[in-house]
């Protein structure tokens, strides 16, 4: 006589097919990305003090340096600067974004991480797609003050599809490199300072508020090498109505994914570190 349950090794065989862990995994970085995002919720006042800096940015610093000739390469100035800075408002949420880790240590949160089945990368992951969120809440408000500016921005619905994945792999990218440094200094005053010093040069290293072309040599070089010059070279692409590309925009996104990949392998890898 013949049973109709599949052999105890048929059926572990099934349990752990590809798409049923791809369908877990998946799962476990929705479930980390969730508790984050609930924590937004809880305190909405964040976005709007988040909206205040580019809004200083493109009413008090893009009006005056609009005056400047030939900054924009005979662009209007604003239509230049309204991607960088949406590129910077992005970088400044998520290179902080470390420190709520060091939070969790302390408050014990992420012990429970730790004792989770969850893989270190889905915890990683999750952390930086609900880092997308706030990032993608962002856009929103630079859009609006875009509009409201007369800015020449495109709503062409394939075009906001780009700028939304630029913006998620950016954030991505930022709050997992946060997260990296949050596991090497271990403090909060310590992470404050690492922070503040290393968001200027990363923003003014870049084509965020002034052309490459414009730089000394040195300083070309270093913006080569620094991710945010490819995330805002996307996103000038794709937000204005006449955007161009200086890289190409399938070399500005595997640009990103590729340094994104390579901190959430080195993220998940120091994640238990900053434990001890």
């Amino acid at each position: 006589m013949t049973s109709d349950r599949p052999a105890p090794a048929l059926a572990l065989i099934r349990r752990s097919s590809p798409l049923t862990l791809g369908a877990g995994y998946l799962t476990q970085v929705y479930a980390v990305a969730d508790a984050e995002i609930q924590k937004l919720r809880h305190d909405p006042s964040e976005l709007f003090t988040r909206a205040l800096q580019p809004a200083i940015w493109l009413l008090l610093f893009g009006q005056v340096m609009a005056q400047v000739r030939g900054i924009a390469g005979g662009g209007r100035y604003l239509d230049f600067l309204a991607p960088g800075i949406l590129a910077q408002s992005v970088l400044f949420a998520a290179i902080f974004f470390g420190i709520a880790a060091i939070w969790e240590r302390d408050l014990g949160v992420l012990h429970r991480y730790m004792v989770s089945p969850a893989p270190r990368s889905a915890i990683v992951l999750g952390k930086a797609a609900s880092s997308a969120v706030r990032g993608l809440a962002q856009a929103v408000i630079v859009y609006l003050l875009a509009v409201f500016m007369g800015i020449d921005v495109t709503f062409a619905p394939a075009n906001i599809a780009g700028v939304a994945i630029f913006i998620a792999i950016g954030s991505a990218l930022f709050s997992t490199f946060s997260l990296i440094i949050a596991c090497i200094v271990k403090t909060r005053e310590r992470f404050m300072g690492i922070g503040q010093v290393l968001t200027m040069p990363i923003f003014f290293a870049s084509n965020a508020i002034y052309p490459i072309d414009l730089m000394p040599g040195w300083l070309k070089a270093i913006s080569s090498a620094n991710p945010l010059t490819y995330e805002v070279d996307g996103l000038r692409t794709l937000m204005l109505t006449n955007g161009t590309t200086q890289y190409g925009l399938g070399f500005d996104f595997t640009i990103l994914a590729a340094v994104t990949a390579l901190l959430v392998s080195i993220a998940a890898h120091m994640y238990p570190r900053l434990t001890r």
